[in-house]
């Protein structure tokens, strides 16, 4: 298939390769000309603009954005919607939020193009294993550019799950998830770390893997990083957040379904970013009020 490709970030360059590697024509384009040159060395079709990349493409024009969540998206949108035309698609792969989608087809639909939304995860390994692939939106854009998503993910590695908002959906969820396992698995291993035993972790991760009931990808890459740095002495212990847990909380208030393990994965990101807390200062200075328990100076 003949499919345009606007980002080439860490994983939008190596969603570039799979599909070539599959025998799709890919014609790219991205801000950064470096990014679109390494890519044009790969045997994609460079394009010096969004004008540029539409004008290459035969109808029905499929375009696959990988470009950050949020404004980037939006003005993406609003500037390659008055160069496509009835029956062309537009397919967001990043991790917008659903409900952006929802109203990013709604407005699409009224121009006659077609926008599928699909959370995409695999990361920067998606190169080599494939990605999986979320897919939202009308059914039979989804059965049009099925080849497409046959070529970027493993087998089984991809599916419709619903109409426009759904991918998205579904991926906030399994981010969502991806918080209360991530924070598990560092709940645990901080034990293990803490004590009396001179433990070796990445032994312990690989140990788990084979046939443990907490087997998986991560407990993998953790036996990985614990390989090369068994301390984690080059790694801070800042956290940052990329938005889908946040909204992840949100809907489950919004519906009023229990997520106390996700919304605590959250809190305990926010934690990592403080070099001291003040609420714990507060702790700390009411104990020492109520109960004269002794406390530590700065």
């Amino acid at each position: 298939m003949e499919l345009g490709l606007v980002g080439l970030g860490r994983m939008g360059a190596n969603m570039a390769k799979r599909l070539l590697a599959a025998g799709h024509h890919v014609s790219v384009y991205d801000r950064n000309p470096d990014a679109v040159e390494a890519a044009a060395g790969q045997g994609a079709r460079a394009a010096a603009g969004l004008d540029q990349l539409v004008a290459g493409l035969p109808a029905p024009r499929a375009v696959w954005l990988m470009v950050p969540a949020g404004e980037p998206v939006s003005q993406t949108i609003q500037a390659l919607a008055p160069l496509l035309s009835s029956g062309d698609a537009i397919i967001d792969g990043g991790n917008s939020y659903y409900k952006d989608s929802i109203a990013r087809a709604g407005t699409l639909r009224e121009k006659g193009v077609d926008f599928l939304d699909v959370g995409t995860s695999g990361g920067v390994w998606g190169l080599e294993v494939g990605y999986c692939l979320m897919v939202g939106g009308e059914e039979q854009v989804f059965r049009r550019l099925e080849p497409v998503f046959q070529a970027l993910a493993p087998e089984d590695g991809y599916a419709y799950v619903g109409p426009s908002g759904a991918g998205h959906f579904v991926k906030m969820i399994h981010n969502g998830i991806e918080y209360g396992l991530l924070q598990a698995y560092a709940e645990g291993f901080e034990l293990l770390h803490a004590s009396q035993y001179e433990i070796d972790l990445a032994l312990v991760a690989r140990l788990w893997n084979r046939g443990g009931v907490i087997r998986s990808w991560l407990l993998e890459l953790a036996e990985r990083a614990l390989t090369a740095d068994p301390g984690l002495s080059a790694v801070g212990g800042y956290v940052e957040d990329s938005g889908e847990g946040r909204w992840t909380v949100a809907e489950a208030v919004e519906r009023a379904v229990p997520a106390p393990v996700l919304t605590e994965s959250l809190f305990a990101r926010f934690r990592s970013r403080q070099e001291e807390s003040f609420g714990a200062k507060v702790i700390a200075a009411l104990r020492q009020e109520f109960g004269g328990h002794a406390v530590k100076t700065p």
